[in-house]
């Protein structure tokens, strides 16, 4: 069966929970969410940052280990009453004191004995006797049968108990709300900018009977490979065997181009007069030059990174004509956003304020 509803991006489907979290607290709306997406599309990711922003405990329920006693509970037979009580399992929330995210994820990977028992904690919030506290906030999330996992088409019953939000990758999205936040490689966010096509080939892969395919979290293990191994040839099998031979080729050639031409290091520690020569000269490069000044910044670096960045504007003039056909404009005014986000999330907004190079670059814009 299809999800019919409106697919969105992982960052549209973190404001939609934001949203419904306020609106559960307001006492408006209680609602139950499913997240639905391919493997690797971001879901848990989505849940734990959703939960970290909140200040929740995160109740994470993996609904393909276990069964329907793990949540009804076990009986135990009261002698006094002469009734079987039932014993509520320590997983589910319970203390009205403490914000809940409960997460039931792999729904649709879940026996079809195990969803009668989950209708409960969607819809009445309950199981038997067991209520969940009203600062108790549900999500789930699972992949579809055309996803090449295993999962079960979902039922009405199921179905009708939950908001569903429809999952995408959308490069755009994942590299301003997940890649320069979480500081991934300069080179696999400069290689998804170019290639956008390539954040997730699961379709792809399915249909050409390949085992790997591309995906945000397996884009975000090449970046821990580029990190921890050091041996190139090494390194580069390890990222044909998350992300498949023939990206890993198209990767590893951009990479090295990369890694021969940006030097933030050396850029920050010249005088203003050397950088210009430092310059990656095509397009790859001062992409993935943006990215590292962005995810090296510290705040003692600040000043010479925003110089850095607003030079790209003028390096027709700075450096060389050939320059001139490279859109720097737009790619100066992308990065310097992009630093002025992780400026204001670190605190550091006085260097803007202070910033001669800033003042230029601003003054550069409105001429």
């Amino acid at each position: 069966m299809t999800v019919n509803t409106t697919p969105i991006s992982a960052g549209r489907a973190l404001d939609a929970l934001r949203a419904g979290h306020a609106a559960q607290r307001a006492g408006t709306l209680t609602a139950s969410w499913m997240l639905h997406g391919r493997p690797g599309i971001g879901k848990t990711e989505i849940v734990s940052q959703f939960a970290r922003e909140t200040g929740s405990r995160l109740c994470d329920l993996r609904l393909t280990t276990i069964e329907p006693q793990d949540l009804r509970g076990l009986p135990f037979y009261d002698h006094d009453t002469q009734r079987t009580v039932w014993y509520p399992p320590q997983d589910l929330p319970d203390d009205p004191a403490v914000p809940t995210i409960l997460f039931l994820d792999e729904l649709t990977a879940a026996a079809p004995s195990l969803q009668p028992t989950v209708y409960g904690l969607l819809q009445e919030r309950r199981v038997g006797l067991h209520v969940l506290p009203a600062n108790t906030f549900i999500v789930a999330a699972g992949n579809s049968v055309d996803d090449g996992a295993i999962a079960y088409e979902m039922g009405t019953a199921l179905s009708d108990r939950l908001i569903h939000l429809s999952v995408v990758a959308e490069a755009g999205d994942w590299i301003t709300r997940y890649a320069v936040p979480h500081g991934l490689h300069p080179a696999v966010t400069a290689f998804i900018r170019t290639r956008p096509d390539l954040l997730d080939t699961t379709e792809a892969a399915l249909q050409g009977g390949r085992t790997i395919a591309c995906t945000p979290r397996s884009w975000a293990r090449v970046s821990a490979i580029m990190g921890a191994i050091k041996d190139r040839s090494l390194r580069d099998t390890l990222i044909a065997g998350t992300i498949g031979d023939a990206p890993a080729a198209e990767f590893i050639l951009l990479e090295r181009d990369i890694a021969a031409t940006v030097q933030v290091a050396d850029m920050i520690a010249a005088r203003p007069v050397d950088r210009a020569a430092l310059y990656p000269a095509n397009l790859h490069g001062l992409t993935a030059l943006v990215y590292a000044l962005v995810t090296l910044a510290e705040r003692n670096t600040l000043p010479d990174t925003i110089a850095i960045m607003a030079d790209i504007r003028r390096l027709a003039t700075l450096r060389d004509d050939s320059f001139a056909r490279l859109p720097l404009a737009e790619l100066a005014t992308y990065g310097m956003e992009l630093l002025i986000d992780r400026a204001l999330a670190q605190g550091w907004q006085e260097a803007f304020r202070g910033s001669p190079a800033y003042d230029a670059y601003l003054r550069d814009r409105t001429t």
